[in-house]
């Protein structure tokens, strides 16, 4: 109880940390201004409003030491501004006490000067702590926020590393933003293995059996208790990416070991598969377009970014984007035309694993600079196809785990620069595939496990056995 009561308690110096800042600020203003006759300031306010500050400093001292007892800042960081917090609370009782002795003399000019330096230092450290030490010059920065990443291409699942390349890009976007070097809530760090098997406040969060590893039991506990991770106004997990870490744990939660390494269940399989950029992105990526574009508004993109999704530029010289939402949940064809405003600038987009269905292709097809669109596992059938047959620089399109047919496929011939199709675990089946050849001559169409080569000499079906992990 004790416990719960500091923390109320600190809480406050949210509220008060800033009166010290402008009283004291104006004080000094005052007392300054006071030199000139023609200001004619009154000694006795000087004074009321120099004491007003230091009680607020020393109670905002007092409130944000019971508030860093929650342990969810960097405690290098913390104990710097700290001691300026303190500096501030000292000096300015020094300050006062000298104006009340009525010793204006050189010592009071030295104090004011070092009281309004202080401040400065004590401001800047506070809000290092609370937005990141990059609050400042962030915004003027053309990279990425670091916590979010661009997943690296797996090619063989196999010989991936179950950690680096399967669980830490799902702890970096989901855990970052509250236990990275920036911040560590009950202080706890998820960006590397030390840090993750140092554990927290509360221990360690990996153990032997997953279901009393402090970091999976958070994420299963209800959306709606307090305990839950990530918070429930965060992105959270989704159940796939939950089967997953509860697999990596279960098989010891080893930081070195590749996935061929560790036994893989029937359930996880499909999972790992859906990892595996080379399953459905074998051929060379789909080049950007060629015609220049504007730089797409910052404030339109903000609202994808609310949703979860991931905006980042297909390459550093360029202006096209490529939206991924594979971090987003609860999608639908309404939250799409959030696409819109960018529609010019967006390039590549991956929708995999939504719920968006047709609706949602009226305004995918408006996009027409789109090269890649992925699409695996949502609700779209033929009649979602027909509205983006229009996309005539579409390279590459992935139709996974959807139920179009061989008929509707039919409706993308118009588009002829299609290099790759994807339709494994889709209604065509092997009765379609020569009308898809014959409408796609220079397309490759991958049905999972086999690619179908079209040529514009062939005149029968032909197989070609591919690896298929």
């Amino acid at each position: 109880m004790f416990l719960t009561i500091t923390e109320f308690i600190g809480r406050f110096h949210v509220l008060l940390v800033h009166l010290p800042i402008g009283f004291l600020l104006i004080g000094l203003l005052l007392q300054w201004l006071s030199v000139h006759e023609k200001y004619q300031i009154s000694k006795e306010v000087i004074k009321v409003i120099i004491f007003c500050g230091m009680i607020a400093a020393v109670f905002s001292c007092i409130t944000g030491y019971l508030l860093s007892l929650s342990g969810d800042y960097n405690e290098s960081l913390l104990g710097w501004h700290m001691w300026m917090g303190i500096s501030v609370a000292s000096i300015s009782f020094l300050l006062f006490a000298r104006l009340i002795s009525g010793r204006l003399d050189i010592w009071y000019k030295v104090l004011s000067v070092a009281l309004l330096i202080v401040i400065f230092i004590t401001g800047h450290l506070g809000g290092s702590l609370t937005h990141g030490s990059d609050y400042l010059t962030g915004p003027l920065s053309d990279e990425p926020d670091s916590v979010v990443i661009v997943r690296k291409i797996i090619p063989d699942i196999q010989e991936a590393n179950v950690y680096a390349d399967v669980i830490q890009p799902m702890l970096q976007t989901r855990c970052y933003t509250c236990h990275s070097n920036k911040k560590q809530k009950n202080n706890l760090r998820l960006d590397s293995p030390d840090w993750i098997l140092k554990g927290g406040k509360n221990g360690p969060v990996l153990d032997a059996n997953p279901e009393e590893s402090k970091m999976l039991k958070r994420i299963l506990l209800p959306r709606e208790d307090d305990d839950h991770m990530p918070p429930k106004q965060k992105p959270q997990f989704t159940e796939k990416q939950i089967a997953l870490i509860h697999w990596w744990i279960d098989q010891g939660a080893d930081f070195n070991k590749k996935v061929k390494d560790l036994q893989q269940p029937q359930l996880i399989q499909p999972y790992l598969l859906a990892l595996q950029s080379d399953h459905l992105e074998k051929k060379a990526i789909p080049i950007i377009p060629t015609e220049p574009v504007e730089k797409a508004d910052e404030k339109s993109l903000q609202p994808l970014i609310d949703k979860g999704a991931i905006i980042i530029p297909v390459s550093k010289s360029s202006n096209y984007l490529m939206a991924n939402f594979v971090s987003a949940i609860n999608i639908t064809g309404k939250d799409i035309k959030l696409l819109l405003p960018v529609k010019k600038q967006l390039a590549w987009l991956k929708l995999n694993d939504t719920n968006v269905g047709d609706s949602a292709l009226s305004v995918v097809g408006q996009c027409t600079n789109l090269t890649l669109l992925q699409l695996n596992n949502t609700k779209i059938t033929d009649k979602g196809l027909g509205l983006i047959k229009n996309l005539n620089k579409l390279q590459s399109i992935s139709l996974v785990g959807t139920k179009v047919t061989g008929k509707g496929v039919l409706q993308l011939q118009s588009i002829k620069g299609l290099q790759s199709i994807y339709l494994y675990k889709t209604a065509a089946n092997k009765n379609d595939w020569p009308a898809l050849k014959k409408a796609f001559p220079k397309t490759e169409i991958d049905s999972g496990g086999y690619i179908v080569p079209l040529l514009a000499t062939d005149t029968t079906l032909v197989k070609t056995p591919k690896s298929v992990k």
